[in-house]
């Protein structure tokens, strides 16, 4: 593995803190830990999934776990970085999405498959359950996972208003992973792959004409005072991402038997899926604020919606195929999420 110059000095400086005793245990029994993550504070998932985390770890350790929280990449370092970031030591826990390293992990992106999800709640679950089955001592070996999780429905804000895929033609479309990439350069668009931190920029300077994000992270992008246009995929989402919340394991592994017991009471399947509920319970307030500013709605039909699905079935198909070279069976997963997400969709 490369380690690049940024990389190597935030290596350095987690070194030179734990050799001068302000690493993550301040005592055999205290663990102060920092959690670095990518958006601002205030933003959904910080703030209703992170943050009330935190504080519940903290209350049933009494206390003898605390957390420092440093959102918006305060620690440094792309948001890219950031699973080398608790690999390494930097970070103790870190919430990222594993889509920002493509390729490393590679079976995560099967929840971000074209109009695979039904809801954020039933495929958070789903996507714990096949964590847990094939993912958490494969490519998450390196790292103790949390939770795994989705957003809720993704959808098109744009410049100019967006029906048909044949609207995309000649539009610079921010996606945030390789799968959405694929997805949208199959769709017509010239794909633009960047960190969500990085969109509200690209919008006000032209260097992207539209973006594919969830109505949550819009508010605190301040997005949909830049575009004028929400496509919505109501009855078969477009796409979702899929998120990792993860703790260095050598620090997990330090802790004594009751501190892992409460990391591990507050992780797996059902934190997992109130992740993915509360992130989704926070589109409806976004969306209103882009109504109340006069934005255009534009909700696809059912029948609006097939052409979009036949464009991006090469997504699917090319995604299947590479799996293969991945060593692992891609249409077994496909089908295998497809059922979970199903069986918890209410």
């Amino acid at each position: 593995m490369t380690i690049t110059p940024t990389r190597r000095s935030l290596v350095a400086a987690a070194a030179l803190f734990a050799a001068f005793g302000f690493g993550s245990t301040a005592n055999a029994q205290d663990f102060v830990l920092k959690l670095h993550q990518f958006l601002p504070a205030q933003a959904p998932v910080p703030a209703g999934v992170l943050v009330p985390w935190m504080a519940k770890v903290e209350q049933e350790s009494g206390g003898r776990i605390k957390f420092e929280h440093y959102p918006a990449m305060q620690l440094g370092g792309p948001p890219g970085g950031l699973i080398d970031q608790v690999i390494d030591g930097v970070a103790d826990v870190v919430w990222t999405l594993p889509g920002y390293t493509p390729g490393r992990f590679p079976r995560t992106e099967v929840m971000e498959l074209p109009f695979m999800i039904t809801n954020a709640e039933a495929s958070s679950r789903a996507f714990w359950e096949l964590g847990e089955k094939y993912m958490l001592d494969t490519e998450f070996k390196d790292v103790k996972v949390i939770g795994l999780w989705n957003h809720g429905p993704g959808l098109i804000h744009s410049k100019t208003p967006i029906t048909s895929p044949d609207d995309l033609k000649g539009v610079k479309l921010r996606a945030p992973t390789r799968v959405t990439n694929m997805m949208v350069s199959a769709l017509g668009a010239t794909a633009v792959g960047m960190p969500v931190p990085a969109v509200t920029e690209s919008l006000s300077k032209g260097v992207i004409d539209a973006t594919i994000i969830p109505w949550e992270v819009t508010a605190s992008l301040k997005s949909s005072e830049l575009v004028k246009n929400h496509t919505e995929f109501p009855s078969a989402p477009l796409y979702t991402s899929s998120f990792v919340l993860a703790m260095n394991k050598d620090v997990y592994n330090r802790m004594p038997d009751d501190l892992k017991a409460v990391i591990d009471a507050n992780s797996g399947a059902d934190f997992s899926a109130n992740a993915g509920k509360v992130s989704q319970d926070a589109d409806a307030p976004a969306r209103e604020i882009a109504i109340g500013l006069g934005n255009t709605i534009i909700e696809l039909t059912p029948a609006q919606i097939e052409p979009w699905k036949a464009g991006a079935q090469g997504t699917i198909d090319a995604w299947i195929a590479d799996s293969a070279k991945a060593g692992f069976d891609g249409q077994a997963l496909v089908n295998e999420a497809r059922d979970l997400i199903a069986k918890y969709t209410k």
